[in-house]
């Protein structure tokens, strides 16, 4: 199963390099749909599951703050996301150092989908729907930085590949460490914080920022629905 979803990570971010490469024209559609995932997963799936963990719901709101913040911090100071055409202030966000966030991003959600299969699998699941939805743009975004600044498409796929490994190297190192049930809850916390970033700060942003049309926000809120759905069924 472990194997599988190791499979799975790798191709949907090469997919969605792929896919950005192609057809860059439909990217808005599928970064709202993404978003939304995201978000539902933060909300309906995370959220229960760190509260339950800690029986402590003061707790669980102060680590969600922590992964939030750490997020944005991160974001801040490295470019996760590409401008575009954007003029941006900070010299340092270059494309090859925001293509190594992503690569370090993808990494931990892969770590995120390991240590969600200690709690249940049913819990696994549900994150590695989100997780393989945002890996899709995480190869999205790894491509657009590379292309943007003229790299060619052998290096950007290059950074593609790199990137789709990482998620693959961060599940497997769960493999050879445990937590106990009240550290699950609180890594499942902060990792609700960094989904409703991420889903909230990056993702519909990009999206809209891509193409503001009501098709747009129809597909974030599909994403929500159908995780909503999915969480319902497994449960």
């Amino acid at each position: 199963m472990i194997y599988l979803i190791i499979l799975a990570t790798i191709v949907s971010t090469i997919l969605g390099g792929l896919f950005a490469i192609k057809f860059s024209d439909k990217l808005h559609l599928i970064l709202g749909f993404s978003a939304g995932a995201v978000l539902g997963v933060a909300l309906f799936d995370l959220l229960p599951e760190a509260s339950s963990l800690t029986a402590d719901i003061k707790k669980t709101a102060i680590f969600i703050a922590v992964g939030f913040i750490a997020y944005l911090i991160f974001d801040r100071f490295f470019s996760i996301h590409p401008h575009g055409d954007e003029k941006c202030e900070n010299p340092d966000h270059s494309s090859k150092l925001g293509a190594t966030t992503l690569i370090i991003h993808s990494f931990l959600d892969g770590l995120g989908i390991g240590l969600a299969f200690k709690v249940s699998p049913a819990v696994g699941w549900i994150v590695a729907a989100a997780v393989l939805a945002h890996d899709f743009s995480d190869g999205i975004n790894t491509a657009n930085m590379i292309l943007k600044d003229d790299g060619s498409r052998k290096t950007a796929l290059k950074w593609l590949f790199a990137d789709a490994l990482a998620p693959a190297f961060g599940v497997v190192s769960t493999l050879f460490f445990s937590v106990s049930e009240k550290s699950l809850g609180i890594i499942l916390a902060i990792f609700t914080g960094l989904f409703l970033y991420i889903g909230a700060a990056e993702l519909i942003p990009e999206s809209h920022h891509r193409h503001p049309t009501l098709w747009t926000s129809i597909m974030t809120i599909a994403g929500i629905g159908l995780i909503y759905l999915v969480i319902r069924i497994a449960s």
